[in-house]
């Protein structure tokens, strides 16, 4: 996705937090982790996303986890995270992943 994308009408911004290992330079820097979703609403689709972190790779690494995933198949992105992100803040992107998850749920599973 281009930088300055604009996202069509159907899409939604949800932002997951999470807490990263004190020992992080995620901590250090920001105190707290954070994943952003640009999610299509009609089909839960993640169109984009972007994490706190401070080397770009692991942004555009992050990304490519998320893009085209669903954001209600929990199982298959749990999977995908646990077996490819190797990072010491593995743990805080699952939390945060789910933490957007029950917002995207609670907003439009009513």
């Amino acid at each position: 996705m281009e930088l300055n994308a604009v996202y069509h009408q159907e899409t939604v911004y949800v932002i997951g937090e999470a807490k990263s290992p004190s020992s992080n330079p995620i901590t250090k820097q920001f105190e707290t982790f954070f994943v952003g979703f640009v999610i299509d609403k009609t089909n839960g689709r993640i169109i984009d996303a972007e994490c706190t972190a401070i080397i770009d790779l692991t942004k555009k690494f992050v990304q490519s986890l998320f893009v085209d995933q669903y954001i209600t198949d929990s199982e298959r992105i749990h999977e995908i995270i646990t077996n490819r992100y190797l990072g010491s803040s593995q743990k805080a992107l699952l939390v945060a992943y789910r933490h957007a998850l029950k917002k995207f749920e609670e907003t439009f599973n009513e």
